[in-house]
């Protein structure tokens, strides 16, 4: 009897370990969070998009050509394309598509943060 609760102890603290796992990692791993957070600190003009490769209103913003020619007109300031809720995808071959992603002043990042269950709601704080 002992041995089976000692058992289910185990079995139900390993979803939460798993999560002090994964959080250990976003903490010690930079992730989009911490980039755009440095990039916004920087002295630099920098522009940050949240965008989602699924999206169909992003999706006709890059094929209007629009993000192309600010990016091209505008090469001292930094662009980060920060892809939300796309399960850590940062839609970099979208990007490619529409000549975005091999710009120079073009950053590419995901989030890689919950996107399903409680929280789902919150795309990305910053500060």
């Amino acid at each position: 009897m002992l041995h089976r609760s000692i058992l289910a102890a185990a079995i139900t603290a390993l979803p939460f370990i798993s999560a002090q796992a994964q959080d250990k990692d976003r903490l010690t791993k930079p992730g989009a969070e911490q980039s755009v957070l440095a990039a916004i600190k920087s002295p630099d003009l920098t522009v940050v998009h949240l965008w989602a490769p699924w999206c169909s209103n992003c999706q006709a913003e890059l094929k209007n050509g629009g993000w192309l020619k600010m990016v091209k007109d505008n090469p001292p300031v930094k662009f980060y394309f920060v892809s939300v809720w796309n399960d850590g995808g940062d839609g970099k071959s979208m990007l490619s598509k529409f000549q975005i992603a091999d710009q120079p002043n073009v950053t590419i990042l995901a989030d890689t943060g919950p996107r399903r269950g409680p929280g789902s709601a919150r795309i990305v704080t910053f500060g």
